[in-house]
């Protein structure tokens, strides 16, 4: 089980934090030695789309770490105050300077592993004019067969493109969930 233990100190008031087992607790905390006060690390959430143009896809060639240079579809954290989907449609804009009509969420990923979890909208294109960000190298629309499989940054970007090319070809999209390893 993936157990961060990235807090040393605490957030209020500056003690040091020892990872212990609340007595009204099941697993270890962070603590503060001064106030007491208990720190949650949680799951960082990851919000993006699958931009669609017909039978195309919008990926983005990422131009930061991980995987500068490799190929994503648009995604990225969401922010305090936004809901899934409005960091979906920004993380969109930032990353590939697409304009988009939001649909249904389409994949719901665990990447236990390293903490996070992973939601990709389903997203209609309303047009081909793309205006990258700063993190992106170039953005560019790609069919089933065109896409660079062996040059996917993620797997779950792997996965949610598996998923919608599937989905697309039965003429019927649903919510997909599955546990990256």
């Amino acid at each position: 089980m993936f157990q961060p233990r990235s807090i040393k100190h605490c957030k209020l008031c500056g003690g040091a934090a020892v990872y212990a087992v609340p007595s009204d607790d099941n697993r270890e905390r962070a603590t503060c030695t001064v106030c007491a006060t208990i720190h949650y690390e949680n799951p960082i959430n990851v919000v993006g789309t699958v931009p669609a143009w017909a039978d195309q896809v919008l990926l983005c060639r990422r131009n930061i770490e991980p995987r500068h240079g490799f190929w994503t579809l648009p995604a990225g954290f969401l922010e305090m105050g936004e809901s899934t989907a409005e960091g979906a449609v920004r993380e969109t804009v930032e990353e590939a300077g697409a304009h988009i009509e939001l649909q249904d969420l389409f994949t719901v990923l665990n990447v236990v592993r390293v903490g996070q979890l992973h939601l990709y909208y389903r997203a209609r294109l309303l047009d081909t004019e793309f205006d990258p960000g700063p993190e992106t190298i170039e953005a560019r629309l790609f069919t089933e067969d065109q896409i660079p499989w062996e040059e996917l940054a993620f797997r779950t970007v792997r996965e949610t493109l598996k998923r919608y090319f599937e989905d697309r070809r039965q003429g019927r999209f649903g919510v997909h969930t599955a546990d990256i390893g």
